[in-house]
């Protein structure tokens, strides 16, 4: 029987998908021929609101239909008129949904780091293109030891989603591990957390050099789920059992926004220490909640 709700859900997603994606389309290719850039900000804020009526339909039918056990601690601050940087641990594809479930519509239009392949999904990868979704390539640790160039262009990628961030609110989604946690990948990174990967710094630090004059604060979100290996299939299917979020507001601090973690070493091993401070108060959180 869960299989067939699994089998319903996706048909569910992606007939939520083709609704929207006929009015998606057609303000996509407006955009791409507006002349200037404040044109082109009147169009994206109809896209804007067409992705978040998307958002929107998915968590209508996944509430009613999936019925998903999600307790959620929330700040009383949150507000859709101001810039956020949402940081977070990452265990499936699940999580977005999970967080869109607590934050939609309390902040602004979520921006994701994303693979630079998922552009190719046919649709979706279209929709976040439009929506001016960073693109990155994710190089391995050996490549950029061996070609530095490399890094630059993850990082003039991600300058240039937040140039562009400054010319309306936006909450800023960052999955710091830069991928989702296996055992496997833990054994392999001999991670120094039970429940976690080691996060990455760089994007992190860039964004808030970038934006922290922005910036109403860091949320960090810790997603817990009771299942040991969580799956985006499971929760489709409706079994995937309880699952807290934790979401905690930072203040940005000043120290944060005046040194450049590429080139100064004493503030990268600043920024490296306060995020994995972080890290360990999260995974204290997930040891407790287990």
């Amino acid at each position: 029987m869960s299989t067939l709700k699994g089998f319903v859900s996706v048909c569910l997603l992606c007939l939520s998908t083709l609704i929207w994606t006929p009015p998606l389309l057609i303000l996509t290719l407006i955009k791409l021929f507006m002349p200037t850039r404040q044109l082109q900000l009147r169009v994206l804020g109809g896209l804007n609101r067409i992705a978040l009526n998307w958002i929107g339909t998915n968590l209508w039918w996944m509430r009613r239909w999936l019925k998903p056990q999600l307790s959620s601690v929330l700040p009383e601050t949150l507000s859709r008129d101001g810039w956020w940087l949402v940081i977070a641990n990452h265990c499936c594809w699940t999580d977005i949904f999970v967080l869109q479930m607590a934050l939609h519509r309390r902040i602004p239009m979520p921006r994701f780091f994303l693979k630079r392949e998922l552009f190719w999904v046919p649709i979706v990868g279209l929709a976040w293109w439009a929506l001016e979704y960073p693109f990155l390539r994710r190089y391995r640790r050996e490549q950029v030891q061996q070609t530095p160039q490399l890094a630059e262009r993850d990082r003039r990628e991600t300058e240039r989603m937040c140039r562009r961030a400054q010319d309306m609110p936006i909450a800023i989604y960052n999955f710091v591990e830069g991928t989702r946690f296996t055992p496997a990948k833990h054994t392999a990174q001999q991670s120094p957390y039970r429940h976690l990967l080691r996060p990455k710094a760089g994007g992190t630090a860039q964004v808030i050099r970038l934006m922290g004059h922005r910036l109403s604060g860091i949320l960090d979100a810790t997603l817990i789920y009771a299942h040991p290996a969580p799956s985006f299939w499971r929760f489709l299917c409706g079994r995937e059992g309880p699952i807290q979020l934790e979401i905690h507001h930072l203040n940005v601090p000043a120290w944060m926004t005046a040194g450049d973690y590429h080139q100064d070493p004493d503030y990268k091993e600043r920024f490296q220490t306060w995020l994995n401070a972080l890290w360990q108060d999260k995974d204290r959180r997930i040891d407790t909640s287990s």
